[in-house]
């Protein structure tokens, strides 16, 4: 065999396994994962974002909340923010009124809304705006920028340019003490194979957890458990960031809870807007 056969048949052994189905992957290759991984929604991707009939994007909790914080900006000119760089109060509470996006804890009275910071939607909110370069902070107001007026009359690109943010630019660990870690941000594209896979019934958080883990176990060695073992620690993350704070805010994912304390347990079922938004093609077809 000569040098140009050997490199031949290197090459053919090499593409052979880059797309060779993987199960610890749910049947998707190497190259799969990597489109999945470093562009979710590419061309090459198994994953792709389809447009939805208008009324569908009145059904996403988190683009309604900031389309609205963008109206008030744009009505007003310009927002004052307080002298820590959030939003007034009077802001604050126009926004939850909406309820758009719900607090648990503030709506039983628990606690109270008073500040941006009491709750994470709307503390989100504003993060979200100014990161997806929609408004922008200058002597202590908020006002839009110059290409957001394009982009939030259109709810199919505002909804790419939303997910592309929340999944790239901002960090998942933000609002939790699991640490600063990558759990449920890494990858999120395969969750959302998983979803798209078995979230036509509803599954226990913990049922995808397991398989998210499954394919990146690597994940454990970034995490130090303060309770449980380290996989209940682990899926306990996972799901609150995936989950609660993800596909919950974007409207893809109804969470049934079910018992209270420690034996409460919470139920994932897909929405019918995940079906409508995101096409997910299976491994060789």
């Amino acid at each position: 065999m000569d040098l140009e056969d050997l490199e031949r048949h290197i090459e053919q052994a090499m593409n052979e396994y880059n797309n060779q189905s993987i199960l610890d992957f749910e049947g998707y290759s190497p190259f799969d994962m990597h489109q999945i991984l470093y562009s979710t929604f590419g061309k090459s991707s198994p994953l792709q974002l389809q447009k939805l009939p208008d009324t569908d994007y009145k059904k996403i909790p988190i683009l309604n909340q900031i389309k609205y914080l963008a109206d008030l900006i744009d009505k007003n000119g310009e927002i004052k923010l307080t002298s820590k760089g959030f939003l007034p109060t009077k802001i604050v509470s126009e926004l939850y009124e909406q309820r758009f996006l719900k607090d648990k804890n503030i709506d039983s009275g628990i606690s109270k809304l008073y500040k941006e910071t009491d709750s994470i939607t709307i503390n989100l909110t504003r993060i979200l705006i100014e990161l997806a370069g929609l408004a922008k902070k200058r002597s202590g107001k908020l006002s839009l920028t110059k290409t957001s007026k394009k982009i939030l009359s259109d709810n199919h690109v505002l909804l790419e340019k939303l997910l592309l943010t929340f999944t790239t630019k901002f960090n998942w660990a933000y609002y939790d003490r699991y640490g600063d870690n990558q759990i449920g941000q890494f990858g999120y594209g395969f969750s959302l194979i998983l979803l798209s896979k078995y979230g036509h019934e509803n599954q226990l958080e913990t049922f995808y957890a397991e398989k998210y883990f499954k394919a990146f176990p690597q994940l454990f060695d970034s995490i130090e458990p303060s309770f449980g073992t380290r996989e209940e620690y682990a899926a306990n993350c996972y799901s609150i960031r995936t989950f609660r704070r993800f596909l919950d805010y974007f409207g893809l994912v109804n969470i049934n809870e079910q018992g209270l304390g420690v034996d409460r347990k919470r139920y994932v079922e897909k929405t019918n807007l995940f079906d409508g938004l995101i096409k997910c093609t299976p491994h060789n077809i």
